[in-house]
């Protein structure tokens, strides 16, 4: 424990070799997880109709095996170590030579890198422990909510329970801050989504949107939404003209606002105090 705490880069370097594994796992969770809510769906809509219910094989987070989705061909161990059986494999299925997406490297590469940064900034502490659960579950979050438009209840809300319990003790902000934090966050987009439907008659954004900036408030206090909300906005916008007016994106398919608001909640994290300093300061 000591030489943990008197070498930061070892520290860094097995905080990133783990950031890898939980990298390989929100791989699993980003592409079950809604797979799961759906069956759950399914399964309450057929009790509501007076359907039995067939009994499904187990689904979960860790049944059924890892298997390639064209051939059937179960992942072996070797098949899955982090970002480098991608590489060994040259990014293709072991059996049938299907390609598999680089976006599951991706994800581990980038969980591990932001795993590192925490323990860089925080070192071995219990902020560390507290960023790194945060990091994680935003980076779940963000890749859901890319593919599906959803932002799971299963992991926003406890999200936000949790980072009240880490500001008991005034972790990354102090109690009161974090609780105005978590009511000021669901509030804040709450009202511009009523402001929108009410103009427009249309939604603008999930209630979802509103428990994950609700969860950042709870983690960063009220302090950190407005330079959480500046940036996902930012980006979100220039990033949404940019795909209309490059890619002919489809005005009418909504684009999913959770990885902005994850992204900025990232950011706000690491240097939100900084920005709002540097911004104040021009006052």
């Amino acid at each position: 424990m000591e030489l943990l705490y008197g070498e930061p880069a070892l520290f860094t370097g097995l905080v990133f070799l783990f950031g890898l594994l939980v990298g390989s796992f929100l791989n699993v969770v980003i592409h079950r997880l809604p797979k799961m809510m759906e069956a759950e769906w399914h399964g309450q809509c057929a009790e509501l109709r007076g359907e039995t219910v067939p009994q499904a094989s187990p689904y979960n987070l860790l049944l059924p095996r890892s298997a390639c989705p064209q051939c059937g061909h179960q992942i072996t161990a070797l098949e899955n170590i982090p970002l480098l059986s991608w590489l060994w494999l040259r990014g293709r299925c072991s059996a049938c030579r299907t390609p598999i997406s680089a976006r599951y490297p991706l994800v581990e590469l980038l969980t591990a890198l932001l795993s590192a940064a925490v323990a860089w900034k925080w070192g071995l502490s219990v902020q560390t422990l507290g960023a790194l659960l945060l990091v994680w579950a935003l980076v779940a979050l963000a890749f859901i909510d890319l593919d599906t438009t959803l932002l799971p209840d299963d992991l926003t809300l406890p999200l936000l329970w949790l980072g009240l319990l880490f500001n008991l003790g005034n972790t990354y902000a102090s109690l009161p801050d974090a609780v105005i934090g978590a009511m000021a966050g669901y509030l804040v987009l709450w009202s511009v989504y009523w402001l929108f439907k009410l103009a427009t008659g249309k939604e603008g954004m999930g209630f979802g949107d509103f428990k994950l900036l609700a969860a950042i408030g709870a983690w960063l206090g009220w302090q950190m939404l407005p330079v959480t909300l500046l940036l996902s906005s930012v980006v979100g916008a220039v990033i949404g003209i940019a795909m209309i007016v490059l890619v002919k994106h489809d005005r009418r398919v909504p684009i999913p606002f959770g990885p902005y608001l994850a992204g900025g909640g990232v950011v706000a994290l690491f240097f939100g105090t900084d920005l709002t300093q540097a911004y104040l300061a021009q006052f």
